[in-house]
């Protein structure tokens, strides 16, 4: 699927460095969510002249040519996921525990809403809010003790 990224950004007019390609890799493989000095880390591995500015400027522009989305959930800053499909969250409002869970519940909302309103939904981020089971515990405890 990398080929596909490198198409997409060719096909933009956009140069292939090893730098980039290294980031591209990197997204590409990762299924988890990735701040932009996790990929660093790991471009460097690949290509180790990879720089920190090739990495923010790499995901500014598949940002805007939509093929990855930042995602803000907690206060450490982006992270960095593709765009295509569906991505869901629970997150946890005490601790700031992410969990991410492949059932997709909103396909047939998906539909819906696009003969409803003409729109073609090209990918989606579902997120839900409460608290998880570790925090439960720890308050239960608190509150016991």
């Amino acid at each position: 699927m990398t080929s596909d990224l490198v198409n997409r950004l060719r096909k933009a007019g956009y140069k292939i460095t090893p730098p980039r390609l290294a980031v591209l890799e990197v997204i590409q493989r990762e299924s988890e969510h990735l701040n932009p000095n996790e990929i660093l880390v790991q471009a460097q591995r690949i290509h180790p002249q990879t720089g920190r500015a090739t990495v923010y400027r790499t995901l500014e522009l598949l940002t805007t040519l939509g093929m990855v989305r930042p995602i803000y959930v907690g206060d450490s800053g982006p992270t960095y996921i593709r765009a295509e499909g569906g991505h869901h969250h629970l997150v946890c409002s005490g601790c700031g525990r992410v969990i991410d869970f492949d059932e997709c519940v909103v396909e047939s909302m998906e539909r819906e809403l696009e003969e409803r309103f003409g729109f073609c939904i090209q990918s989606h981020l579902l997120e839900f809010y409460g608290i998880c089971a570790c925090c439960r515990e720890a308050s239960r405890v608190t509150k016991e003790g």
